[in-house]
């Protein structure tokens, strides 16, 4: 531990978004606090310019880091070692199999479970602490608010909603469902518990980072999604923009974000009518199914086919 504030004063310099967000004492608030029977494990691929802060974030609260890489060629797996974390390569297999892979090279069985753009504050951290001052919390998962931060920001916009997963669980209890997909922890019936203090998402790194990474998504899920009825998708083609601009800028509250919210609803809406163009064009097999094919990757038998190696960079699937 004695080597953590100088590797965290190292990644405070290392770009815009990781500096103003931590406060100063940010180490020294974490090498005292005791660490729960914790293991972080983080799935990556490319995340050079990202992952260190992301386990500077745990440091002190996790006893151990865990970082799943599925063939990063930018150094993120030499970042993360020097971190602290212990790396582990595993090819990609779909969002839930990959996290379930984590899962099973854990050393705990209380799991916390954070992608690799996303901050755990110092208040969260404290508050997770204070859950096993007694010995392991009763409910078998906790959810966590997950608060996206605009390129260039050091906190969210105001009033933001984004996402809640099931994110901190014992994995004698809930574990990652088994999903091509989908990255959700399954609890079933057992109680679960919510934090009060957020993750903060720096999933933005720019809008055109931002316009690739949605693009493969939406490829990577019409192919893989199971099929729908021609004309579900066909309404779905009118519907889907709308609805989804509404649930982005209103619903999840990015009208409060001026000019950059109004861009990433537009952006996140956009790509979510992509995908029913994509799977409407594989339902009807007319010549554009093409789209959904990765760009660069043939598909050899003729059909859509989007290589699984090819994506995604590593962002949770929501």
């Amino acid at each position: 531990m004695a080597l953590l504030p100088s590797f965290y004063d190292a990644i405070v310099d290392c770009g815009p978004h990781n500096s103003c967000f931590f406060p100063e004492n940010f180490s020294e608030s974490h090498v005292a606090m005791r660490e729960p029977p914790l293991t972080c494990f983080i799935i990556a691929k490319n995340e050079a310019d990202r992952i260190g802060r992301t386990i500077a974030s745990v440091q002190g609260l996790a006893s151990e880091i865990v970082v799943i890489d599925s063939g990063s060629t930018d150094g993120t797996q030499a970042i993360a070692e020097a971190a602290g974390a212990r790396v582990i390569f595993n090819a990609w297999p779909g969002f839930g199999q990959q996290k379930r892979f984590g899962e099973d090279q854990c050393g705990h069985d209380w799991l916390l479970n954070l992608d690799a753009d996303e901050v755990v504050s110092p208040q969260l951290s404290a508050e997770i602490s204070a859950l096993f001052a007694n010995g392991d919390p009763a409910p078998a998962a906790f959810w966590l608010d997950d608060r996206i931060v605009y390129p260039g920001q050091a906190a969210p916009r105001r009033f933001a909603r984004d996402h809640r997963f099931l994110r901190l669980y014992d994995r004698r209890r809930a574990r990652f469902a088994d999903s091509t997909l989908f990255d959700n922890v399954a609890s079933g019936n057992e109680p679960t518990g919510r934090l009060k203090n957020p993750l903060y998402h720096f999933t933005v790194r720019s809008l055109n980072d931002l316009i690739a990474k949605c693009d493969e998504r939406a490829r990577y899920n019409a192919t893989f999604a199971k099929p729908k009825p021609k004309a579900m998708l066909a309404v779905r083609l009118i519907t889907e923009f709308p609805l989804s601009f509404f649930k982005y800028y209103i619903w999840r509250t990015h009208i409060f974000g001026g000019l950059m919210g109004f861009q990433y609803a537009m952006i996140m809406s956009f790509y979510r009518f992509v995908r029913i163009v994509r799977m409407y064009a594989g339902a009807t097999g007319t010549r554009d199914g093409n789209l959904n094919t990765t760009r660069g990757v043939a598909a050899s038998d003729g059909t859509a086919k989007t290589a699984l190696s090819a994506i995604p960079r590593n962002t949770s699937a929501s």
